[in-house]
């Protein structure tokens, strides 16, 4: 098994582009643009303060969705960069919830790209 995909780590790399692709669901958004390195596509998360206060529901979201990402990376593109926003019921969810709504996150993103 290979290993994960690297994090995107600059501001810019953030940003929201028109051609964006979008999925989402109660407990995140993603967007997928092209990647800027064919042989490193890379994805980043966004948990913020603003939804979540506490340091330790932060690093609960991170964690969470780095598993949903882990189990799911099957179903990314290798020419797509990915950016997960996470929302608050996140906290709420189950693991098979998650995993379950990443994998369509992905197939949607994944189907819209190939169009």
């Amino acid at each position: 098994m290979r290993d994960m995909r690297n994090t995107i780590k600059k501001h810019k790399d953030f940003l929201i582009g028109e051609n964006d692709l979008n999925a989402r669901c109660a407990m995140f958004f993603v967007r997928a643009r092209p990647t800027h390195f064919k042989e490193d596509p890379q994805y980043g998360l966004v948990v913020t303060k603003k939804n979540f206060k506490l340091a330790v529901d932060r690093n609960r979201a991170k964690r969470l969705l780095r598993d949903w990402i882990r189990f799911n990376e099957k179903h990314m593109s290798n020419d797509l960069d990915y950016i997960f926003i996470a929302r608050t019921p996140i906290l709420t969810a189950t693991r098979t919830e998650g995993r379950n709504e990443m994998r369509k996150a992905l197939n949607y993103i994944k189907k819209s790209h190939a169009e």
